[in-house]
């Protein structure tokens, strides 16, 4: 019984002197002195072998040792807690959450999607195609003859100028519509969105990245009518109801005949201002019939079909529709001009 009793002033002796520093190393002592293979556990294991004279003695010596190493473990835990060793969070999870500031979608991602949304109204389909082109897609399909100045190195940027059908950054989204009438069953109908490339001088006007939405609808019996009354729908929709539109004649390769759209201006209503130079119109875009050699170059009989085709600058709309003044703040990520569009969202 003599080893009995000096495990038990052993583990009393111990207890004084245990410390943790984690509510994990406090659960390890617990386990340690009362777990089901614990120290003291084992204590009163042997207890049953105590002779019954010494049963009182040694039963009160177990139970002061137990009480001992429970008031030890409940003491550490508290200490733990108080000094923030809690392997608990140590954050409230039912308090209000921290605000973040969100970001806001780019006024030229707004308008494109904008300008897709009210063309899928009227039928159109979404098409997409590669940014690196070949000059056939490019210029030779549409009707570019081989001395036009878009195809010199100053007006386009080319990856490889040698050979019949040199590789380049597209120019427009038209190599997008080429694509379309060799791969699409007709009738068509599309617009084309992406971002297009030309080697111009960086200005308030201009720049050498932009972004475009061109169009084209091919069926049997499309007049100029047709391509009349979707500009107008879409400039309704795209500036208001009370907008107007008018063309004017001008010059594509691709298209004939061709016009210029001008917009009644949405700032003065057409009385003319500084932004519209006073004549109360705002151009927006190109369009025009599909010319015939272009249906030919991509196997479609003109006899049989015809078509209208449009495009537009997506930054030129979005200039217009929230009066941007200088094309270069749309590239620069100045959080000052992008925070103004976080009620478009």
């Amino acid at each position: 019984m003599f080893d009995m009793k000096q495990k038990i002033e052993d583990l009393l002796s111990k207890i004084e002197t245990l410390t943790a520093g984690k509510l994990q190393e406090v659960e390890e002592i617990r386990v340690k002195l009362l777990g089901k293979k614990g120290e003291i556990t084992a204590l009163f294991d042997e207890f049953r072998n105590v002779p019954a004279e010494q049963k009182r003695e040694f039963g009160q010596k177990l139970n002061v040792l137990k009480t001992k190493a429970a008031e030890k473990i409940e003491e550490l835990r508290q200490k733990v807690e108080e000094m923030g060793g809690s392997d608990a969070p140590s954050f409230d999870y039912t308090k209000p959450g921290d605000k973040f500031d969100l970001g806001t979608r780019h006024p030229v991602s707004i308008t494109r999607e904008e300008i897709i949304s009210i063309f899928s109204k009227f039928g159109y389909a979404v098409a997409e195609g590669p940014e690196i082109e070949d000059d056939w897609h490019v210029f030779g399909a549409l009707n570019f003859p081989p001395e036009h100045p878009a195809r010199d190195m100053q007006d386009t940027f080319f990856i490889s100028a040698g050979g019949d059908n040199p590789i380049l950054l597209r120019t427009h989204t038209s190599s997008v519509q080429v694509r379309s009438m060799e791969k699409m069953p007709l009738p068509i109908r599309i617009v084309c969105p992406g971002r297009v490339f030309r080697n111009e001088a960086i200005s308030a006007r201009a720049h050498c990245i932009f972004h475009q939405v061109e169009g084209l609808y091919i069926d049997k019996n499309v007049s100029f009518a047709d391509l009349k009354q979707a500009i107008l729908l879409f400039a309704k929709e795209m500036f208001g109801e009370e907008t107007q539109i008018r063309l004017r004649p001008s010059y594509f390769p691709f298209t004939e005949p061709s016009a210029e759209v001008d917009v009644s201006c949405n700032i003065c209503k057409g009385k003319g201002c500084n932004i519209c130079k006073g004549t109360g119109w705002l151009e927006i875009m190109g369009c025009g019939m599909v010319d015939p050699n272009v249906l030919e170059a991509n196997n479609i009989d003109p006899k049989e079909f015809s078509g209208f085709a449009f495009g537009m600058g997506i930054e030129r709309i979005a200039m217009l529709k929230y009066g941007v003044g200088d094309l270069r703040l749309y590239f620069e990520n100045d959080v000052r001009f992008l925070n103004q569009f976080e009620s478009a969202l």
